[in-house]
């Protein structure tokens, strides 16, 4: 099992979209791994719609040395579900398509919708089709703002129009490089500051865009143009995501170009109103104007103290509470790494509401006055009759659960034992019982800490 990386991704599917693009004209990546491409001139040409998946399925086999999936359907959200299961959906029919199907896949990899669709099963909405049947204007008025896109997306229809309008000429941005760039550490240096200048330029004449050409051109003369196609409109990391990865792509592929490049030019195929963009706080409405502040005030602390200075908490996997807290720098992809392994021995609901920095000592003693142990295989040799926290008075056991042997998920290094968990509840005064989770390394002498506490 790899990790998600979307530069590796990006890297390794650029001759998957080099091999489909061979083919067919008007090729957009839409993120590494998914590639949408205009249907109608290149099936008329090759003899249908059958005919021009097979063609791309053998081409994509032979170029890039994998297997990949084709489908057919009338939008690009729908057209990528119809790839998952290899369907071709006539034209006109791909409400009928999209009808059965659950409503887990309006939660797609480039759009957060997880809570929407949570919502959708609550109130007994499980399909696409059920979830289209609703008027556009009850969801308009009852649900989330983004659940007027998804809302579309359920019904077949594109989830906005695009703004078609001649656009002024200097929205494109082009950087011209006297050392040509020939390694990827320096395309990454470069993507930073061009997406950011191409980001203010958008914003300046209040547009955002949703499709970017990318255009490099190298020191032999050669040019390459690859379009990437965006579910939600660009951001200046977005888009600086964007120019990273491809350059990595045509700097590693095996047919890359001859010489560095001297000349990158970032083109707004497609731009919405840029009222489109999303805050990144998530809020609308009166409060919209404050979390844009706010945006702009972490960036800045950033700018002074460093990206690490500015943290949010993602819950991810792991076996202990604060193994599952990760903190991500403001403005990062908030994406869990490892929520869905089975972690043996995780800890089970409900966790510790609160989570000391520091493990704090305990004394945890049976009933004869000896320290609790634990074998191997997770067997308590007594259990614990009373625990004395950071050198506090004993207070006497009135319940414990556990406990759950923890073995080191790397080799073990020297020094490095498995642990336990024991979940105690200890007797209290006034304000109530207490109750704590505690932990100790398996031996002979176990030195007992607490790890948490719960509410």
């Amino acid at each position: 099992m790899h990790q998600h990386d979307p530069d590796r991704d990006a890297r390794l599917f650029e001759p998957v979209a080099a091999a489909v693009e061979a083919q067919a004209v008007g090729v957009e990546v839409v993120r590494p791994g998914v590639v949408a491409v205009p249907v109608d001139g290149a099936a008329g040409y090759f003899g249908g719609e059958a005919a021009l998946a097979e063609l791309l399925i053998d081409e994509v086999a032979a170029r890039a040395g994998v297997e990949c999936q084709v489908g057919v359907a009338d939008g690009l959200f729908a057209a990528t579900l119809a790839a998952r299961r290899s369907a071709l959906v006539a034209r006109g029919r791909t409400a009928e398509f999209l009808a059965p199907l659950p409503t887990t896949e309006l939660n797609q990899p480039s759009d957060d919708r997880g809570e929407l669709v949570d919502l959708l099963k609550r109130l007994g909405l499980r399909t696409l089709g059920a979830f289209a049947a609703l008027a556009e204007r009850d969801i308009a008025g009852r649900f989330p703002k983004d659940a007027v896109v998804a809302h579309r997306l359920a019904r077949g229809l594109s989830e906005r129009p695009p703004l078609r309008r001649a656009l002024p000429p200097d929205l494109s941005v082009t950087e011209t490089f006297e050392t040509p760039l020939a390694r990827v550490d320096e395309a990454a240096f470069v993507a930073k500051t061009l997406g950011e200048r191409f980001f203010a330029g958008l914003a300046n004449h209040g547009f955002a865009c949703t499709r970017l050409a990318i255009v490099a051109v190298t020191e032999a003369g050669e040019e390459r143009v690859r379009v990437w196609r965006c579910a939600e409109p660009l951001t200046a990391r977005s888009t600086a995501d964007r120019v990273r990865w491809q350059c990595e792509g045509w700097l590693t592929a095996r047919d890359r170009p001859t010489a560095g490049i001297v000349r990158l030019r970032l083109d707004p195929e497609e731009v919405v109103g840029g009222q489109a963009l999303q805050l990144q706080l998530g809020s609308v409405g009166r409060d919209a104007d404050a979390a844009e502040r706010a945006a702009r005030a972490l960036v800045r602390i950033q700018g002074l103290l460093g990206p690490d200075a500015v943290v949010t908490p993602l819950l991810d996997g792991g076996r202990g509470p604060a193994e599952r807290v990760r903190l991500i720098p403001w403005g990062e992809p908030r994406r869990p790494l490892a929520a869905d392994r089975p972690w043996p021995g995780r800890l089970p609901a409900p966790s510790p509401t609160v989570v000391p920095r520091r493990p704090v000592p305990a004394e945890v003693l049976d009933a004869v006055g000896d320290v609790v142990r634990c074998t191997t295989r997770g067997e308590l040799g007594y259990p614990p009759s009373t625990v004395a926290v950071d050198g506090g008075p004993p207070r006497r056991v009135l319940g414990s659960a556990g406990p759950w042997v923890v073995h080191p998920a790397l080799p073990t290094r020297r020094g490095e034992r498995p642990s336990a968990r024991v979940q105690v509840v200890l007797e209290g005064d006034a304000d109530g019982d207490i109750a704590l989770l505690l932990t100790a390394l398996l031996g002979n002498n176990p030195q007992w800490t607490v790890e948490g506490c719960y509410d």
